[in-house]
């Protein structure tokens, strides 16, 4: 072997090693978009359907979570903003309302309702990739509410 090409082996051997030593390539988990509300604002995404687990439980609207309503979380999306939901893979498309905050997983865009997973072709289960567009803003653009508005007076 001539010493060029053991150099270069050498330095293929070495690049390698150092490659194995800091272990597998992740992609970088990119920050939300910061979407506002306004009609025709679009992003795309993961989106997973919530746990069978949350239902009845309170949302960060106030609301109790509801499997049949055709509901999403958002991370900052204000509260009652509708939006359009289509599944990239089939075409499936539906109308949401947003009443809660999340998803709290890196790269989701949204957590669905299990009637709008069935809508959109992803049942219980799953990820699936979606591009959500705004298509109504909710008039007092409610971003926060406070669960000591729903507290039970005591008597």
């Amino acid at each position: 072997m001539k010493s060029g090409q053991t150099l270069l082996l050498a330095v293929s051997l070495l690049a390698v090693a150092a490659a194995v030593s800091r272990g597998p390539v992740l992609a970088q988990a990119t920050a939300p978009a910061t979407l506002t509300g306004a009609v025709g604002e679009t992003q795309t995404g993961l989106a997973a359907v919530y746990s069978h687990r949350l239902n009845g439980h309170r949302t960060a609207s106030g609301q109790r979570y509801n499997p049949k309503a055709l509901t999403a979380a958002h991370q900052t999306l204000p509260f009652g903003t509708k939006v359009k939901v289509t599944n990239i893979k089939n075409g499936k498309s539906v109308v949401l309302r947003i009443d809660d905050r999340g998803p709290t997983q890196p790269n989701r865009i949204l957590d669905v309702s299990a009637a709008a997973a069935h809508k959109l072709g992803f049942g219980k289960h799953g990820l699936v990739e979606v591009k959500l567009e705004v298509v109504g803003a909710h008039p007092t653009g409610i971003t926060h509410v406070s669960h000591k508005s729903h507290a039970k007076a005591k008597h």
